[in-house]
């Protein structure tokens, strides 16, 4: 099972995880360091890089948005606006954005947040967008977003049941190309309240196996603890510094590549659903128990807890055979302390 992003990434079920740098307003506004950010993000070991393409009125009304500051967190006393026009990525930089990623054979994509910005992406050719939790219940957009027919993140923080079934169902009219990520919008997320279970319960009730994290808490743990729980992708905010708007709950670059050696790392643990030997464990074979005489046995005689136990090492009947041996009787005279042979008994 696999969704084809392009000729270069695939996201594949029981392949490792997707690792995406989302740059996000770590950038202040600066088109330098938005450059630099993807740049770096590539170096990092970002499998996609991922940028937001918004300016704060396509997404609110000042006058509206003023009346509704946040209250509290890393944004406390700012109205939504506030903090969107510092955010914001402008329309005019995005042209030298892609120009880089092609040079450097990177993934770049984008969450709109208009039906301007969608028709404006199209000139980039982007080969998937992302529906950003805030969004989910914007069906006009996500219907825009899914005419396009390219696969389609779908980020789920404050969402329902319904929230994400409605979202669903309206994308599935145009495809079935959808990655659901479990998402907690606090910023940062505490662990406790990061929730892992959550993904295998939208791959329960949404029967897809198309599910990953978008991380917001201030490290990678739960990052590499979702790929316990079958995350396919991950999303982590990117930063050059930690004062950058984002900042609190992103990972500087030797922490972005050194979660992408862990996320590696963390789905080479998982292995499979089956018993079978691994090559470092072979070699102590012949360390469990087998049975052997523990005095002299004459032949006729019967095995019994007396004449016989179970010892280490394994160079004769395994020690589940016991039950058989005992009782039955002996085919020759045994030594006291002879590995007992299944021409024995």
């Amino acid at each position: 099972m696999l969704i084809k992003i392009n000729n270069k990434i695939k996201i594949e079920i029981g392949a490792k995880p997707l690792l995406i740098a989302e740059i996000s307003a770590n950038h202040g506004g600066n088109k330098k360091k938005f450059l630099k950010h993807i740049l770096e993000a590539h170096k990092a070991g970002a499998d996609m890089i991922k940028i937001q393409t918004y300016e704060a009125d396509d997404i609110t009304i000042k006058k509206y948005s003023d009346k509704v500051k946040i209250k509290k967190g890393i944004w406390k006393n700012k109205s939504p606006w506030q903090i969107y026009k510092k955010a914001q990525t402008p329309y005019s930089w995005h042209n030298d954005a892609f120009k880089l990623a092609k040079r450097i054979n990177a993934v770049l994509f984008s969450t709109p947040f208009s039906l301007r910005s969608v028709d404006f992406l199209e000139k980039f050719k982007v080969p998937i967008y992302k529906i950003a939790s805030l969004e989910i219940t914007d069906l006009n957009l996500i219907k825009y977003i899914a005419s396009k027919k390219k696969p389609i993140i779908l980020s789920t923080g404050l969402a329902s049941y319904q929230d994400i079934k409605t979202a669903i169902d309206l994308i599935k009219k145009y495809h079935n190309k959808i990655i659901i990520l479990h998402c907690v919008s606090g910023y940062p997320t505490p662990l406790t309240e990061i929730n892992l279970l959550r993904i295998e319960l939208i791959k329960e009730k949404f029967n897809t196996k198309f599910v990953g994290l978008s991380d917001h808490t201030v490290s990678s743990e739960a990052s590499l603890g979702s790929i316990f729980y079958g995350s396919c992708l991950i999303e982590k905010h990117f930063t050059l510094n930690k004062k950058s708007l984002d900042g609190k709950f992103s990972l500087l670059p030797n922490e972005f590549k050194i979660l992408s050696k862990k996320v590696h790392q963390y789905h080479k643990m998982i292995g499979e659903k089956k018993f079978y030997l691994k090559k470092s464990e072979k070699v102590n074979l012949n360390q469990r128990r087998s049975i052997f005489s523990t005095k002299d046995i004459d032949k006729g005689e019967k095995f019994t807890s007396l004449n016989v136990a179970n010892f280490r090492p394994s160079i004769g009947v395994n020690s589940n055979l016991i039950f058989k041996v005992l009782g039955s009787k002996a085919k020759k005279k045994i030594k006291a302390f002879s590995s007992i042979k299944k021409k024995m008994f």
